[in-house]
This record gives C-alpha cells, structure tokens and sequence, in this order.
C-alpha cells in the first residue's frame, strides 16, 4: 500500500475552513456519549468495525509497517492470541520498548483487547532510569526493539524485576517476537477466545515526571484513552478523508493515543514518522497528502526558523492540533505556512480535566464552555511559593484567583454527571495522593493538582504561565529536576545539586541549569562524561553555576528562585559559569561574549 500524492495546491481561507466552537463541542460530545453507553467497546473494537466497512482504506502508515484497516484488524488479533497462549490477560503488564512505528499500536491495541495493560517506555531512557520505569510498572513480559536490545541490556542489571524479554525481530527463536507471531492464526478473535474487558480496565501506563522525583506511571484505563481519542475525533472534525501526520514520540500520550487514535476512531489514516526532522517535514506532509498533523510548541518553532521550502505551502493541510505553541509564534506559524485552523489545547496524561481553545484565540490554551463547565470543574487559586501549596484562607479554604491572576489550575474529582472529572492515578498510591488537594472550597473536595500556573484573561480564556516546582520543560520533554540532582550528587567531586530551569532567548520551555557546590577532585570533564552515560540529551543540565554553599528556605527546602531570576548571565552572578558546548562535547566557561552569543542564538545549544 503507497501514500497516494498530494493532488492540489492552494492557500486555504482561514475563515470559511474553521468550524463553529459550537459544532465542534457538540460533535465531540456526540462521539464520547456512547463510551458510556457500550462499555466493552474498545478501541480495538472501532478498528475492527472499519475494517468490515472499509478494509482497503489506510489505517497506519510508517517506513517500517503499512496496513489497511483489514491487516491492521488481523494483526491486532494476532498479538491478542499471542498474548493469550502466554498467560497475559486482565492486569498483567506487558512493557514496550520501540521507537516510532505503525506495529507498536498494534502490539498495544492486541495485547489491551485481551485485558492486558502495556507500559508504553522512553526510548531516550537509558541505565538506571530506564530501569526504574520498567521496575515501577512490574511487567510480566517486556518486548524491545532490535536497536534498542544495547539500552535493555544496559539497564536490565539495574532491574529489580524479572521480565521475559521478547526482541521484536529477533533471530534467536525463543525470544523473537516475530517468529511466535508466524506461528499464530490470523483468523478474526471469537466471542469465546476473548475475556471479559470493559472500559473501566485498566489499559496502559504511561510515563509523567510530575512535579518531583524520578518517572512516574500514571494508569490509563480504556475509558480514558477512548474519552481522549473520541474528544480529539469531534473537535478536530475528523473523517475517513482525513490523514494526520504524527512525528512525536508515540510513548505519550499525545502522539501515541490522542492523534492516532482520533483518527483510527474516525476511519482516517495515520502516517507515523520515526521522528521530528525540520528538514523533511513539508516533504512528508505533501508525500502523505497529510489533512491535519499534532504539534509541540517546540516543534512550531522549529519550522518558523527554517529554511523556505516550496512545499510548505502545497499541502492540503486544514488543521495543525497541539499544545504550547507560544503566541509570539502563532500568527507568524499560520500564516508563513498558510494554515487554516490551529486547535491549541491543555492537558496532562493524568490529570481530569482538558481545555480546548476551538476558537482559534492566539496564545491560549482554552476555555470551558458554559454549558460544560458544571461537568469538568476546573478553577485557578491562589499559590504560595515558599511553601509550595496553594494559599488558605482563615477558614483553611483555598482562595480563588481573579481574572488576571496567575494561579495553579486544579480540577475537582468526581464523576463528570455529577460534576468532577475521573483520577486515575499511579501505580503508586502515595504518588497518587500527593496530587490530590482536599478541602478546598468546601469540607470533604478534593480537587487535582497540575502543578501548573495560569491565569484565565478577561474574555474566559486561560493561558499558560509557567511549570510549579521541580519539574522544567526542555526539548518537548518534562524533566524531574530531582532525579537529575541525585545524579549530579554521585558524580566525584559533588557535594551539593540544585537543579532548576532558566529561560533562554529564542527557545521554547526552560533549559537545565544546576548549582554545584563541589571539593577539590571536581573534574568538568568527569561530569559531562557522567551525565553523558546517566540521563538523555533533553535531561543534561546545558548551563552549571558553581558556589560554595546553597541557599534554603525557612522551611529548609532550596531556594530556587533568586537562582532562576538570576539565570546565566555572567553580568549579574558572580560565581563560574558554564555552558554545555555541544561541538566541543565539554562544558565552557560563559562570558560576557559567549552570554552574548547566546542571547543572539548564534550558539548552538
């Protein structure tokens, strides 16, 4: 099967292309009413009832893997017989360690028809981290791809747990995954074969950073991920015409479960790029005939700063659906590459409640239309910094921000008929209940905490103000600013890591910074080398600020953010300064000329 080519050029009209807010929220609204209403009705299931209407249609497109709804339908029952004949059923984890491919949301989609739960792993993840994340979710079985086997094995002695490890495309017979697939019929999963699921099923785990600590795995049951791709499927205005083009990691949620699945929801196509690539994009989407594609605001940025190319104005595309893109760079994304509609929307993996900015309002991220405000309750309080809770009032109650003040978004937890959006959780309980605020505008609530600042403008919409505690978003990527200062503090020559985020000029999220306090055998190249090895590019502090002690709170926790204010210019601080070269491959000592360069974005971080 072959991406058929791009067959017209045009300049779409902004205006006459962009549905009403109202059509689109009562559309999404039609197509998530009837999870309720067929509760063992599966993901899987919609795939399987397209494939009896249009079997020949492109369900996914990738370079390694291209099915029809019909293959992607057989190959679907394939990994669920598979992971029949080997004991996983209801609750038993399967983990999944493989880059961008059409084959991983069928071994996702076979193994969850079956009951079985898949942690959906980083790719960029090496070592102990790695290990962590595998540990935490406890699986039975574990199937990696050929490249990546190197960071399974470097990881694996790290493990607690015990996997039965299955290489995707092995040679050895007793762990390749392909040659047991071979073995197994493709014939459609009767009645009989399949167990008992429902969307109230737990069907995979998937990776957040939080606010604190190392990764944690938020659970996502099948109720949740077909809430998202049934939202996704009416707000975008989804068809069986439609392609979306989808190059980031598909071990999110966004790109792995919202884009595909809204598509596979609608009967559309799915094109998956390995990666992101500046370079290839407009070729991709006119080569795929792409209609929509999911953004990062990163990725927005990316594009606005590249080279020209004719083909970033002879695509077909009616709409780009994301999260972060900044309003700095909205106006001039839409219009140097003629984009009709961009839906802007906010959400976390674990967090119950979403916003969606249908209207198209440059640099917000949404607002709740009244008529389903009283369904997903969402409000912005006010946020104390020195104790990193929200504010209380005399009553003990938390106070309520007014339009223009920027304050931490939380949602109530409940049922959404009876005005609350579901938690699920962690697979740790403790990890769970640290998000969960109580007794907040009334005795007995409880409401989620995103642990993210906003404010609400006086048209209803709100906009994003920054990331609270220690968690800093670099690359795309949401990095845990504890896990990295437990790594700078085993490196030779560390005492002390105070690790935070610090914006630099021309770049989206905050870049890595850390406050070193160190001893005489402190080696910069000794560091760089250890990181290196520990943490992915994204997690590697690019800028280092060394000090003889550390400032601390009354509450004896780091004081961050005279630090953060202070950022790395050498005109305001006073102690050394680096910068991670990346063409030296060392960290560099930051002067006023390199502070200088960097500012301008001459160089290269």
């Amino acid at each position: 099967m072959t991406a058929h080519a791009a067959t017209a050029i045009r300049s779409p009209d902004v205006a006459t292309a962009r549905p009403s807010a109202a059509k689109s929220w009562l559309s999404a609204i039609e197509i998530t009413a009837r999870i309720e209403r067929e509760p063992t009705r599966l993901l899987c299931d919609a795939v399987a009832d397209w494939a009896s209407r249009t079997p020949e249609a492109p369900a996914l497109l990738s370079d390694q893997e291209q099915y029809n709804y019909f293959e992607l339908a057989r190959q679907i029952d394939r990994y669920a017989r598979w992971a029949l004949a080997h004991g996983i059923g209801r609750g038993v984890t399967v983990a999944l360690l493989m880059p961008n491919r059409a084959d991983y949301l069928a071994i996702w989609l076979g193994v969850t028809k079956v009951g079985g739960v898949v942690a959906l792993l980083n790719t960029q993840l090496t070592g102990a981290s790695l290990a962590h994340c595998i540990d935490v979710a406890q699986p039975e079985h574990i199937i990696v791809a050929n490249e990546l086997s190197s960071a399974y094995d470097g990881a694996s002695r790290h493990l607690t747990s015990a996997p039965r490890l299955w290489l995707h495309s092995g040679h050895d017979h007793g762990s390749s995954l392909s040659a047991a697939l071979a073995a197994i019929k493709d014939d459609p999963i009767t009645a009989d074969e399949r167990p008992a699921v429902t969307i109230d099923d737990v069907a995979l785990l998937i990776y957040t950073s939080g606010t604190t600590g190392l990764p944690k795995a938020a659970r996502v049951s099948h109720r949740r991920l077909m809430s998202w791709a049934g939202w996704f499927a009416g707000l975008t205005g989804a068809t069986p015409d439609d392609r979306i083009y989808v190059c980031l990691p598909i071990y999110h949620s966004v790109g792995g479960v919202v884009a595909p699945g809204s598509l596979l929801m609608a009967g559309g196509s799915v094109v998956i790029a390995e990666k992101f690539s500046a370079r290839r994009f407009w070729e991709d989407i006119v080569r795929h005939d792409c209609t929509l594609f999911q953004y990062i605001g990163e990725l927005c940025r990316y594009l606005v700063q590249a080279p020209h190319s004719p083909n970033e104005v002879r695509h077909r595309l009616r709409l780009a659906c994301g999260n972060g893109l900044r309003g700095d760079v909205w106006q001039a994304f839409q219009t140097r590459f003629a984009i009709p509609r961009i839906l802007e929307f906010y959400a976390s993996t674990e967090g119950n409640f979403s916003l969606y900015n249908v209207e198209g309002e440059p640099g917000a991220i949404g607002r709740l239309p009244s008529f389903l405000a009283h369904r997903f309750p969402a409000a912005l309080v006010k946020f104390d910094f020195d104790t990193g809770l929200p504010l209380r009032d005399e009553q003990g109650r938390c106070i309520r921000c007014a339009r223009g003040e920027a304050g931490e978004a939380i949602g109530r937890i409940g049922e959404a008929e009876r005005g609350g959006g579901r938690f699920e959780g962690y697979t740790s309980d403790n990890d769970s209940e640290r998000k969960v605020l109580r007794d907040v505008f009334a005795p007995g609530d409880a409401w989620f905490r995103t642990g993210d600042l906003m404010l609400q403008d006086a048209k209803g919409f709100f906009r994003f103000v920054d990331r609270i505690g220690d968690t800093f978003r670099w690359k795309g990527e949401n990095v845990a600013a504890s896990e990295v200062a437990d790594i700078l503090a085993a490196c030779p020559g560390v005492i002390d890591a105070c690790v935070y985020g610090v914006s630099v000029p021309h770049y989206d999220g905050r870049a890595g910074m850390a406050a070193l306090v160190t001893k005489g055998d402190f080696d910069l190249d000794v560091l760089h080398r250890h990181l290196a090895e520990r943490l992915p590019a994204y997690a590697r502090p690019l800028f280092l600020r060394l000090r003889s002690a550390l400032d601390l709170t009354g509450t004896f926790k780091q004081a961050k953010q005279t630090l953060i204010g202070d950022g790395f210019d050498p005109g305001v601080v006073g102690d050394p300064l680096y910068v991670a070269d990346a063409v030296a491959g060392r960290y560099v000592a930051v002067d006023d000329d390199l502070f200088g360069r960097i500012a301008r974005g001459t160089f290269r971080l």
